[in-house]
């Protein structure tokens, strides 16, 4: 009997030291979970929102681990880089043509700073058919309303500029931070598209005109100017002869002698010979006349004489 109660009191604490050691691992389990639960990751280029019981606590969590009391807080994550918003409507211009297929494109991001506001009034879900549906097609609409067609073919740039400035004005306001827009399609009736068409051609072919107009109209300027070059040229040469013969003219005056230094300087040194019936004389530099000499030789034609060397 003794045997029999002793074994009975052992089976006992090993059943409470059993019971013991599975309430300590429920209670690690517990405090393990309680303990994964209290941090949450932000991912990069997103940004945390901690709510308490439902209401926003904190809206800038930077990306990494953050801390939250598990069942009373939690956090979620908002996108806060660049998105883009597309959608294709159609519009009339101010010419009442049709834009057929108007493909616009939208890139923004929110404004951390109402990041709170946005999701209180609009809900962070509900940006896109709240705020960008409604606004990109009208403001869009708008703007082309006030071009006509052919305007906005050829200055499409300026109709975007237009209305990237309109949204940027109407959404920053609201926490969307527009950073580009784009009107990405463009379509017209064939008709239009066609008299469109002829009209760029007919103006380039009005430009290839004015440019061989210009380039004819260079050259016969390059001419005159090449013609005038060659006048003056020929002017300066007539008013240098002129002044060279009048200081010569300047200088028999003062000395009668001066032609006769410049028929010296001038000689080859060369008596030069002609035909004649009488002896032509050498003129000195005193201004009278000296005979060189004379020859004759006798035949039919008559006699040959030294003449004058000038």
């Amino acid at each position: 009997m003794g045997v029999m109660k002793f074994t009975t009191e052992n089976n006992g604490e090993k059943k409470k030291n059993y019971s013991f050691w599975i309430i300590v691992g429920l209670v690690t389990v517990a405090v393990l979970i309680v303990l994964f639960n209290c941090f949450s990751v932000v991912n990069e280029g997103y940004i945390g929102v901690k709510y308490q019981f439902g209401k926003i606590v904190s809206s800038d969590l930077s990306a990494g681990l953050n801390f939250h009391i598990p069942f009373i807080e939690e956090i979620e994550q908002v996108d806060t880089r660049e998105q883009i918003y597309s959608v294709q409507t159609d519009a009339y211009t101010s010419d009442t043509q049709t834009v057929d297929n108007l493909g616009l494109k939208l890139n923004y991001y929110y404004d951390g700073t109402k990041l709170p506001e946005i999701i209180r009034t609009i809900g962070i879900t509900n940006v896109e058919t709240k705020l960008l549906v409604p606004n990109v097609a009208k403001i869009s609409k708008d703007e082309i309303g006030k071009v006509k067609a052919e305007d906005l073919v050829q200055n499409r740039s300026d109709v975007q500029n237009a209305i990237y400035e309109s949204l940027k004005v109407t959404l920053e306001p609201q926490g969307i931070i527009v950073t580009a827009f784009a009107i990405e399609n463009l379509a017209f009736e064939d008709a239009f598209e066609q008299s469109i068409q002829a009209k760029v051609i007919a103006a380039q072919d009005a430009l290839k005109m004015q440019n061989k107009t210009a380039e004819r109209e260079e050259e016969a300027r390059q001419q005159v100017i090449a013609a005038q070059a060659e006048a003056d040229s020929q002017k300066i040469k007539a008013d240098a002869e002129a002044y060279a013969i009048q200081a010569v003219q300047e200088q028999l005056a003062k000395s009668p002698n001066y032609i006769e230094y410049l028929k010296i300087t001038n000689w080859n040194g060369v008596l030069p010979q002609a035909i004649g019936t009488e002896v032509n004389p050498f003129i000195g530099l005193d201004g009278g006349t000296s005979t060189t000499g004379t020859s004759s030789t006798s035949g039919t034609s008559g006699n040959t004489t030294a003449a004058s060397a000038e």
